[in-house]
């Protein structure tokens, strides 16, 4: 198959729209590390020990159906529905619409509006359609081994495997829980749950751990805001990510729902996918 520029521009806008997926808190996995704040008093420790029990809960639960919409300033937004699993590795499919930006133009162009998202332990998979079939062999799909993407020259891509394999709704809790004025709003019905409201702010300087705080600066994070919003089982019902990077703001919220919910994916047929190496091989 004949390599193409358009190709080579598909294979980097469906990593761009991946990542943006991850949202800004899913850059480092929790496990083994301390949370950063202490409690002053008695209020604080015990809304800390809230959002201990919130992160925990929703680990725990390793699985859920999840509905979201993501602005990264005029280069890309989005919306997403599927379902996730995150014990272990990430697995789950996500359907994704481009709604605009710059990058959902470039798609367009491309006859390209949404894909379908597979995520599997070891790759991750997109559908493209029939348009960039034709660009591709009669390929529907591009395969990202993550293998592969760590042996990039760069960071970008090792950071994007590092995201998609320690991906949880509860990370977004880690994130809150490096805020110095995380506080409780109040209570609130959302999505016909009766939730408790969290927010606070975060500076990507002031994040404690050494390795999240590097992975958010590599991506351009430099800071952002966190709300959460919490069940009486301690799962998250919904989020809402807003953060500055060096190219303009990032927004995403995500709702979560039906928690444990069996999850079953596969790799698309051989036969059907291109390696994204072979599509954009590097020199």
């Amino acid at each position: 198959m004949r390599v193409t520029r358009a190709c080579r521009a598909v294979v980097s806008a469906v990593l761009v729209t991946a990542a943006a997926l991850t949202g800004a808190s899913c850059t480092a996995s929790s496990a083994g590390r301390p949370a950063k704040p202490t409690a002053t008093s008695p209020a604080a420790a015990a809304s800390l020990a809230a959002l201990r029990a919130a992160q925990r809960a929703t680990d725990g639960a390793a699985s859920a159906r999840v509905r979201s919409t993501t602005v990264m300033g005029g280069q890309l937004s989005l919306r997403a529905d599927g379902a996730l699993r995150w014990r272990d590795r990430l697995t789950g499919t996500l359907t994704i619409t481009y709604t605009g930006g710059a990058t959902a133009e470039q798609m367009r162009a491309l006859g390209v509006t949404s894909m379908q998202a597979r995520y599997l332990p070891d790759a991750y998979y997109a559908r493209l359609g029939d348009a960039f079939a034709r660009r591709a062999g009669g390929r529907h799909w591009i395969r990202y081994a993550y293998d592969d993407l760590d042996a990039l020259d760069g960071a970008a891509g090792a950071d994007f495997a590092e995201q998609v394999r320690n991906t949880t709704p509860g990370q977004s809790v880690k994130l809150l829980l490096e805020s110095d004025d995380v506080r409780r709003t109040g209570t609130e019905t959302v999505a016909g749950r009766r939730t408790t409201h969290w927010t606070g702010t975060v500076e990507v300087a002031d994040v404690s751990d050494a390795e999240l705080r590097a992975q958010l600066t590599r991506a351009g994070m430099t800071g952002g805001s966190v709300d959460i919003w919490v069940d009486q089982r301690n799962l998250l019902v919904k989020k809402v990510e807003k953060g500055r990077t060096t190219s303009g703001g990032y927004t995403q919220t995500a709702y979560y729902d039906d928690y444990g919910t069996r999850v079953a994916v596969t790799a698309p047929p051989a036969g059907d996918t291109a390696d994204f190496t072979e599509l954009a091989p590097q020199s």
